[in-house]
């Protein structure tokens, strides 16, 4: 059995600020974040989605899928980093501290 270390699992995260004023801009927003949704992301917070990934070649091929559903207009940031970083996020809710819950650990048999 091995296990997947918590230094070459990476995260993903898109933050995008685009704009909405227009209807056709605000298509192009719902377009964008179902794009994510349906290539595995998840809602972090609004405009700010994370992807769990197997490795830097994994993150390598979701940028390449990612790039050209960049909408015109607005901005948008992609980060990434290893899950030991990701373990290190302090997150408030309210006054309450918590840690963000972390997928389990894959099994390679």
């Amino acid at each position: 059995m091995t296990y997947l270390s918590g230094y070459r699992i990476m995260w993903v995260m898109v933050l995008f600020d685009l704009p909405v004023t227009e209807i056709e801009e605000r298509r192009a927003y719902t377009r964008f974040r179902n794009f994510l949704l349906d290539e595995g992301f998840e809602q972090a917070q609004y405009s700010v989605y994370v992807r769990f990934t197997s490795g830097k070649e994994a993150v390598e091929r979701l940028l390449k899928v990612v790039e050209p559903n960049v909408p015109p207009g607005g901005k948008v940031d992609i980060l990434q980093f290893t899950d030991k970083q990701y373990e290190n996020i302090v997150s408030y809710r309210g006054k309450s501290k918590s840690s963000p819950k972390n997928p389990d650990q894959f099994v390679l048999f």
